[in-house]
């Protein structure tokens, strides 16, 4: 059972914060497996070869059945945990994260590291976006031509996303409807054409709004 709607990171992203002369650079992508985000950990590693630490936090799974915090040489708990915590506050899922930091030459104590392992988490998550994926069915409505103005005026002026439309014998109307609203969804088609449109309903897909 996939999931209604869920909360993850918009794409792969960096962000650099320097704080008391220390660089911290936030690298973000979106993963499915523990696998993927250990090749993603272990390349940004390859590729920060002679940085000072490389910390990484990762939530995976529909329940968060998977999340792993590594401080890499940091004091223990004052880096990849922070992250992770950044990660479980903003509630995303299948998301990774390293914070790369190039050592400037001022200590920051455990209360610094801290703040700013989690700030370099959150100000990147900003910087990168996230995005909120709904669960979405295609909904095929096929109606006669003279329907179609009044059709398409209608899904503009409501929150249904219009995929696209096709001209056949009739006109295919594709829009994304999410699954909790299929029933209303037809109910308010067939109320406006008179019950002159053929419902049906297509391949499932997840769609993706941007979160401010």
């Amino acid at each position: 059972m996939a999931l209604a709607t869920y909360h993850t990171v918009k794409g792969p992203g960096e962000h650099e914060i320097v704080i008391q002369k220390s660089r911290f650079i936030a690298f973000f992508d979106r993963v499915e497996t523990e696998e993927e985000a250990q090749a993603f950990i272990e390349r940004i590693k390859k590729e920060h070869w002679n940085a000072n630490h490389n910390c990484s936090a990762y939530m995976i799974g529909e329940r968060d059945e998977i999340q792993k915090a590594n401080d890499d040489g940091e004091p223990s708990g004052t880096a990849g945990v922070p992250m992770l915590e950044v990660l479980k506050k903003r509630g995303l899922k299948d998301t990774v994260v390293v914070v790369t930091r190039y050592f400037g030459g001022i200590k920051l104590g455990a209360g610094g590291l801290i703040r700013a392992y989690g700030g370099a988490v959150s100000e990147g998550l900003n910087a990168v976006g996230v995005v909120k994926r709904s669960l979405v069915k295609v909904v095929h409505t096929e109606v006669d031509y003279h329907w179609l103005g009044k059709v398409e005026h209608a899904l503009r002026e409501s929150p249904y996303q219009m995929k696209g439309t096709e001209y056949l014998e009739q006109v295919d109307v594709q829009t994304y409807v999410e699954v909790d609203d299929l029933e209303a969804f037809e109910e308010w088609m067939t109320n406006m054409t008179n019950g002159q449109a053929r419902i049906r309903q297509g391949e499932e897909t997840y769609l993706e709004t941007l979160v401010e």
